[in-house]
């Protein structure tokens, strides 16, 4: 027995024969192992590949609860090495994933597969494969292609001081987890060549990090005065925000000029961001952008779609907009039980998947942004061109979004209609720009404050800090008392009231909470339905 390590594996071996390739004289192994990965969430779990060849009747299985692609790979590896110029061995090959009970899902298994069997055949030192970690999907010509997850493998192969072996396409995915050996392989041929030290496969450098980017400036938007202070606050604090109006009113235009004022993620954020874009095989080249996520589902996306899940469980789009924003345009025209799926998350900032063979935490941090008509018809303020069902049918439109869910909504905002004289105005002074700066100072404040408990906004505050700095001054305390009695706020509400005024505070430099703070954030208060 040899031992490599304090993290390595156990290999065994009964003898050392050197094969002559292309025939079918082999070396007899008794197990090789070669490391990887199986994807939970962001959560990257060790998995032992072992490969056995021993004598009997020629049948190549994997066992180790394997799904349909990885039972699929033992085809690609055989058409890979033969591809290569070699036979498997007539004899009965065994691959096992280890842990057996963890289930197996995805393409990345085929190069650990085959790398397993090349040692346990003898073509490459089985014993130097100890050292690296293997992810990534063959070809029938054996180049080795993109698989998800990368940076994530990368990452698990440094907390366990291995090297990585990887498409050499994301290599420079991988090359963003510090301190990690990476080879970048483009096909068998080369990394084997790379093994045995006869060709060398160069170190991948990091990919780009972007930097953020923009979209459209708020000098575009004319008139919504209301609706623009709202943004900033909703962008100084993490809050989430309603809109409410006719169609063309802006709220479209409003909620895209968002990430446009918001802060830059932070490289720890930024990689955090980059490792569910990894899982959903969306990073591409291994670019990291300090941008945050924006995403606008459609409003027939599954609750699937909406908050993860599926066959293969991957992140949805509240996760992709992890620390990001996640615009839902047309509300009630979602389906009422995915927009009831996202009132976990949006109190707990994870989402959690479970099934009946995994169960699966994805991140969820997200900033909600939702728009709506006031009815069906969009015009319940105009009585020219309301329907015949007003006010009716506004209320039948909007007890379409359930009571708890608007109430985890902390801003609610009426856009009203823009007149032809409005447009006609010059673009306004102050844009994206000026708007963003105030909101970054906020933000720089409530970074001081949250450090301690490595929280980030005032939308998180809770416990100690939320009494220590958001109880408001006595004549806005007994405000707050009276409009939490008339507009009957929940705990919950009562508390959203609490941190709105935190932030309206900060932006104007404040360090206590008044009454004039606490009176705009009622402001932005409505009482939710009752269904």
């Amino acid at each position: 027995m040899v031992q490599a390590g304090g993290n390595r594996s156990t290999f065994a071996k009964t003898r050392a024969i050197t094969p002559v390739l292309g025939t079918n004289t082999w070396g007899h192994y008794l197990v090789a192992l070669v490391q990887t990965v199986a994807y939970l969430g962001l959560e990257a779990r060790s998995v032992e590949v072992q490969c056995q060849i021993a004598p009997g009747l020629p049948r190549f299985n994997v066992v180790g609860l394997p799904d349909k692609a990885v039972n699929e790979s033992k085809e690609r590896v055989g058409a890979a090495l033969a591809a290569m110029g070699l036979s498997l061995p007539p004899k009965r090959i065994t691959i096992n994933l280890s842990p057996a009970d963890l289930p197996k899902e995805g393409s990345h298994y085929d190069l650990p597969i085959a790398l397993a069997l090349l040692g346990a055949m003898g073509v490459t030192d089985a014993e130097q494969l100890f050292d690296f970690l293997a992810v990534g999907e063959l070809a029938l010509d054996g180049r080795i292609v993109a698989s998800p997850g990368v940076l994530l493998a990368a990452l698990h192969a440094s907390s366990q001081d291995l090297g990585l072996i990887c498409p050499a396409v994301q290599g420079s995915e991988a090359a963003w987890a510090s301190g990690v050996p990476v080879v970048p392989a483009p096909n068998l041929v080369s990394l084997l060549n790379h093994l045995k030290g006869t060709q060398q496969l160069a170190q991948p450098q990091r990919g780009e990090a972007e930097a953020p980017g923009f979209g459209p400036d708020l000098k575009q938007v004319k008139g919504q005065e209301v609706a623009k202070r709202a943004l900033e606050i909703a962008a100084a604090g993490g809050h989430n925000l309603l809109l409410i109006g006719p169609p063309g009113a802006g709220k479209s235009l409003l909620a895209s000029c968002l990430p446009g004022v918001l802060p830059p993620l932070t490289p720890a954020e930024a990689l955090e961001v980059s490792m569910v874009s990894s899982v959903a095989g969306m990073l591409e080249e291994g670019r990291i952008s300090r941008t945050r996520p924006f995403r606008s589902p459609h409003h027939s996306a599954s609750m699937a779609a909406l908050t993860g899940g599926g066959l293969k469980v991957r992140p949805g789009e509240v996760s992709l907009a992890h620390l990001g924003v996640l615009f839902l345009d047309e509300l009630p025209e979602f389906q009422r039980a995915v927009l009831d799926s996202l009132r976990q998350p949006l109190e707990t900032g994870v989402v959690d998947v479970a099934r009946a063979n995994a169960h699966v935490t994805f991140p969820a941090r997200v900033q909600l942004i939702a728009a709506m008509n006031p009815c069906r018809c969009g015009h319940l303020g105009d009585p020219a061109l309301a329907c015949s069902r007003a006010p009716r049918c506004a209320a039948d439109y909007q007890s379409k979004v359930s009571g708890p869910l608007l109430d985890r909504i902390d801003l609610h905002v009426d856009v009203d209609p823009v007149s032809a004289a409005d447009l006609a105005l010059p673009p306004p002074a102050e844009g994206s720009a000026e708007v963003a700066a105030r909101v970054a100072a906020a933000r720089a404040v409530q970074t001081e404050r949250m450090a301690p408990v490595g929280k980030r906004t005032n939308a998180e505050l809770d416990g100690d800090l939320l009494e220590r700095h958001a109880t408001p001054d006595e004549p806005g305390r007994k405000l707050l008392m009276q409009a939490a009695e008339a507009m009957r706020l929940s705990a919950r509400g009562y508390t959203r009231m609490l941190r709105v005024a935190r932030t309206i505070a900060d932006l104007a430099g404040s360090d206590g909470v008044g009454r004039i703070h606490v009176a705009e954030a009622l402001s932005y208060r409505r009482v939710a339905p009752r269904n």
